[in-house]
């Protein structure tokens, strides 16, 4: 590894004081704070074992007998409490460097490529898994035409299912759902896409759990379909279960015919990718659809997945990376919110491959890895790319810690340490290596960055990603 790695500045640890609001206005409670607990659910405890039981197997495979304790978001008076103190973030002031390869030489323009898939190698082996080398096809159909009203615009949904070939196991089915809307005044005109991770058919709210007030003004879709573009919600639960139990069905279980997968298997992520990949499969044959500007989003978890999906797939034109945190942009190098030990407890290790959980296992660190999150950032380069995120929030004790949890800053640093792949390919990146004050739209470069002062939700930065994406769109 010599040769690999530079310094993250003093610019870069420099930074404006984070600010606090009293509360996160978007993500204000209707319920009260007394909450009976909610009955047992067999199915949820069913998975909750399985998981434990597949991770034991992977930990195991890799001769694990402990890992690194995970931190807790919510309990400032708890000893596991994680750390949002920021002179204790970077314990490791060092990241690999994008710009020279694995034998200590320095990249040119002309050898980008080959470093870029050194990079994506690393990913591959040791993150998110490697997609396999035969994957069944997909077929896609229209199932459903709907003509409706989004706010004061008509449009047309279509309900696609895209049938993956299973004939190798019949006993898996998979059958990915996504829905396309565009303006029905633009039928035939090829409109950008937005497309999200989510789901065709959210499930209604469990009793008990807590209602949230909806955001002020248009939501997001109002906000797209008034620049006439249009937007896809594609089913990820269709394509892969958000948990270890269901590793032997869903695209990984069909590929591995319901055998168990190998230490560097994809991981749900990975597989989330795939998906979002074969909907943009289906986008290219869409007379309603500029493929050429289709956009990918997602929130949290779903804000990994796309950051994902965006960096191994150059047909993805921009994106927007809501709150993703660590595993996604967030850098693994650091000591704030959730950490390596947190992506690797039984409900979470699934996102990643099973050589993931070597970075957790007691007496190791993150700083063993061979790649940090700039790296899979710098992937995207040179495509625009917006990361979002919210503020800290300390008080009152049912926000704590607001958006603190995914590190924002940690997603600026990642940010501003990829950036220099923009530059060496004639574009430019944050343009700024000072953390801005909260508020502050970066949006001169390549790279976009917003801080809101909001809790755990993309809302405030979706007018912002709007006004970026616009400098592409024209």
């Amino acid at each position: 590894m010599k040769g690999r790695v530079f310094s993250i500045t003093s610019a870069l640890l420099t930074s404006a004081v984070l600010a606090v609001p009293a509360f996160p206005a978007a993500q204000t409670t209707l319920a009260t704070p007394a909450q009976a607990a909610p009955p047992a659910d067999p199915e949820r405890e069913r998975i909750a074992a399985a998981s434990e039981a597949e991770r034991a197997r992977e930990m195991g495979l890799l001769g694990i007998t402990a890992l690194t304790p995970s931190v807790s978001a919510r309990d400032p008076s708890k000893p596991d409490f994680a750390n949002f103190d920021e002179a204790r973030a970077n314990p490791f002031p060092t990241l690999p460097d994008p710009l020279t390869n694995d034998a200590g030489v320095k990249v040119t323009r002309a050898t980008w490529p080959a470093r870029r898939a050194e990079i994506a190698e690393q990913f591959d082996r040791e993150v998110y898994g490697r997609v396999p080398a035969i994957v069944p096809t997909v077929t896609w159909r229209v199932a459903e035409t709907v003509n409706e009203t989004i706010g004061s615009t008509p449009v047309v949904t279509k309900k696609l299912v895209g049938h993956v070939d299973n004939s190798a196991a019949p006993g898996i089915a998979v059958d990915i759902l996504m829905n396309v809307t565009t303006p029905a005044a633009k039928a035939g005109r090829h409109v950008p896409i937005v497309m999200s991770f989510g789901s065709v058919n959210p499930r209604p709210r469990p009793p008990g759990a807590p209602a949230f007030a909806p955001p002020p003004g248009p939501d997001y879709r109002e906000q797209l379909l008034a620049k006439n573009w249009g937007f896809a919600t594609l089913d990820t639960a269709s394509v892969q279960a958000d948990n270890a139990a269901g590793l032997a069905q869903g695209i990984i279980g069909l590929v591995n015919k319901g055998q168990p997968r190998s230490l560097d298997d994809w991981g749900v992520l990975r597989a989330w990718g795939w998906g979002a990949s074969r909907g943009l499969d289906y986008l290219a044959t869409d007379a309603d659809v500029d493929a050429e500007k289709v956009a990918i989003f997602g929130h949290s978890r779903g804000g990994k997945a796309a950051l994902v999906a965006l960096a191994y797939d150059p047909r993805f034109a921009t994106g927007f990376i809501s709150s993703s945190g660590a595993g996604g942009a967030a850098l693994y190098r650091r000591n704030f919110g959730e950490g390596v030990p947190n992506l690797a407890a039984a409900n979470e290790f699934h996102w990643f491959a099973g050589n993931f959980l070597k970075y957790a296992a007691a007496g190791h660190t993150a700083n063993e890895m061979p790649v940090d999150s700039h790296e899979l950032i710098a992937m995207v380069a040179p495509r625009p790319l917006f990361v979002g995120g919210g503020a800290l929030i300390m008080t009152p004790a049912s926000a704590i810690p607001g958006d603190g949890w995914v590190d924002a800053r940690g997603m600026f640093l990642s940010s501003a340490a990829a950036s220099p792949v923009w530059t060496l390919l004639g574009k430019k990146g944050l343009q700024t290596t000072q953390f801005p004050p909260i508020l502050t739209y970066l949006g001169d470069g390549d790279i976009g960055f917003r801080q809101h002062t909001e809790g755990h939700t993309p809302n405030p930065n979706w007018p912002y990603f709007i006004q970026f994406a616009s400098k592409y769109w024209k």
